[in-house]
């Protein structure tokens, strides 16, 4: 027995990322790939773990300068551009958003220069990513 870690944070995150995912409408596969990314990266855990208890971002991981709450903001201008509303309604699922800026967190330290690119750059009406 001495060769076993329980990390109990670990499972109440994973627990409270499928809650998360629930919520916000995520398939299990989806949740279960943002996960595995997680678990890796001590301080992207650091960060979902923090918001999990806090319901904000701590903020302080980042990529290339940005952060989380960059990556949130981005989130919501591509859900106001989609819908073409200019503003956030009762139907904008918040959580869905904040699990997407973990997402494009979690991409965007594997490959940098796109998504950079992608948020410097600016889209188009009819440029999805």
């Amino acid at each position: 027995m001495s060769g076993i870690v329980y990390d109990a944070r670990k499972v109440k995150a994973y627990e409270g990322l499928i809650a998360l995912g629930e919520y916000a409408g995520k398939e299990t596969k989806w949740l279960n790939k943002l996960w595995e990314d997680l678990i890796p990266d001590n301080g992207l855990m650091r960060e979902f773990m923090y918001y999990l208890d806090h319901h904000t971002f701590c903020d302080e991981e980042r990529c290339r300068g940005y952060g989380l709450a960059d990556l949130y903001v981005w989130q919501m201008d591509r859900y106001n551009l989609i819908r073409d509303i200019g503003k956030n309604t009762k139907s904008c699922n918040k959580e869905a958003m904040v699990l997407n800026a973990f997402r494009t967190m979690a991409d965007m330290k594997k490959d940098p220069d796109t998504y950079v690119r992608r948020l410097t750059a600016g889209q188009g009406m009819d440029q999805m990513y």
